[in-house]
């Protein structure tokens, strides 16, 4: 018999740990390989943990709730083979207190604190949390200015992946002021008002992943200067080849043929033109990215959307961005998406007309500049253009709304960037060949 030890597996680019939701396996269950084992969750997805080899679930190290490195041991399975693998040096974690431990141990935190007071003010303490990480510096600007952890995480971060920079922290300390009433209510414990429910009111607690798509929504408004431009698209071309070919696709592709990958190769080829709406700001340097990474919003089961990634859009044929599109979507409702499938994001684009929505606002997907909402498709009466004259006409046509950082994207550039992508959607060829 030896002993394989599972370890939390590289999750994709700048994530250095992740949050153990569920073991989906207990002490003493009989394992396969590429059997999940436990479930776990990051800032960016949720996700299983497979198991390597055939065995015995011998021993686990992590309890749900606690956060693993990448790279560490989380638990221990026995297995048939005859490679021994070394088991952690590092003593396994204790049991969880029993209530009247917990009791007591609060009440001696309690006296610490109390007579803490009395004397000198303990040093702050922050930490990277709720899926955000701070640079060592970014920390010492917090403990330096006496900004609490809860303060820190409310901080606007303009940097890689939305992290907190110098700059970032530097703004913040400017518009705190020096008031010592803020700063107190801050750096206190939250008093919790006694909720009131009446008539069968229903309290919900938020998902983790609520709480944290509404920290990043908050923190884009707080960041980017939002600001809108809208334009009417006449797609009747697109509507009438792809009935016609729909079919056809099917069969020969496998693959459902939405008006989705139209969209997104279009947004592709302006992004390919106006190069400047494929940036990202850190501080008061911008970044022009060398790809075009199309971030693609989607729902999940539970309601909440995400945002996977076309890599290298541009590069793609319809037949390889239809599948692309599908697959994302299909893993997404499955819950199988992957860090890496939702990273890298330099222009988001989503589709609010699924929802029978004309337009709408989007906030912009950190540290992006501009996110499109794509309308839903109306058949209207419009009037038509023609060498004899013009008359009026049924057509198929939709609302593209682009939300942009006005920042670094002025207007002419907002307007032009979507006006771009309207004229790649009308001038769609109903003869073209897939």
């Amino acid at each position: 018999m030896a002993k394989f030890e599972l370890k939390l597996p590289k999750m994709g680019e700048s994530v250095a740990e992740a949050t153990v939701t569920n073991w989906l396996k207990n002490i003493g269950d009989t394992i396969e390989a590429d059997e999940p084992v436990l479930e776990i969750a990051t800032d960016k997805v949720d996700s299983e943990v497979p198991s390597e080899v055939d065995g015995v679930l011998v021993e686990i190290l992590f309890n749900t709730d606690d956060v693993v490195q990448v790279g560490q041991t989380m638990a221990i399975i026995e297995t048939n083979s005859d490679v021994v693998v070394e088991t952690p040096q590092t003593a396994p974690q204790t049991a969880p207190q029993s209530a009247a431990q917990e009791t007591e141990s609060v009440k001696q935190v309690a006296a610490t604190v109390t007579a803490a007071k009395d004397t000198l003010a303990a040093p702050v303490v922050v930490s990277s949390t709720q899926g955000r990480f701070y640079s060592p510096l970014v920390k010492k600007i917090a403990q330096k200015e006496n900004i609490s952890q809860e303060e820190l995480d409310t901080v606007p971060g303009t940097g890689k992946d939305g992290r907190v920079t110098k700059n970032n922290m530097l703004d913040y300390i400017k518009s705190r002021g020096t008031s010592a009433s803020v700063s107190k209510s801050v750096a206190t414990p939250t008093q919790v008002a006694p909720v009131s429910v009446n008539g069968g009111d229903e309290i919900i607690e938020m998902t983790r992943m609520g709480k944290l798509i509404a920290h990043h929504m908050v923190a884009s408004v707080q960041t980017s200067a939002h600001v809108q431009s809208f334009i009417e698209a006449d797609v009747t071309n697109i509507w009438n080849w792809r009935k016609k070919v729909k079919t056809s696709f099917m069969s020969r592709e496998g693959e459902n043929l939405t008006f989705t990958p139209i969209f997104m190769e279009a947004v592709a080829k302006a992004l390919k033109d106006f190069p400047m709406m494929n940036i990202a700001l850190d501080g008061d340097n911008i970044i022009k990215r060398k790809n075009i990474n199309l971030g693609m919003a989607a729902a999940l089961p539970g309601g909440n959307l995400i945002v996977p990634v076309i890599k290298n859009a541009d590069q793609l044929n319809l037949v390889g961005m239809t599948k692309a599109v599908n697959d994302l979507a299909a893993r997404a409702r499955d819950n199988k998406l992957k860090p890496d499938d939702i990273q890298g994001g330099t222009y988001t684009v989503t589709n609010v007309g699924t929802f029978g929505s004309i337009m709408g606002t989007p906030i912009i997907n950190q540290p992006q500049v501009g996110i499109l909402a794509l309308g839903a498709i109306r058949k209207v009466p419009a009037v038509i253009e023609t060498p004899d004259g013009d008359f009026i006409g049924i057509r198929y046509k939709m609302f593209l709304s682009h939300s942009y950082d006005h920042r670094v994207v002025n207007g002419a550039l907002g307007g032009q960037f979507v006006k771009a992508v309207a004229d790649y959607l009308e001038a769609w060829d109903v003869n073209k060949e897939i």
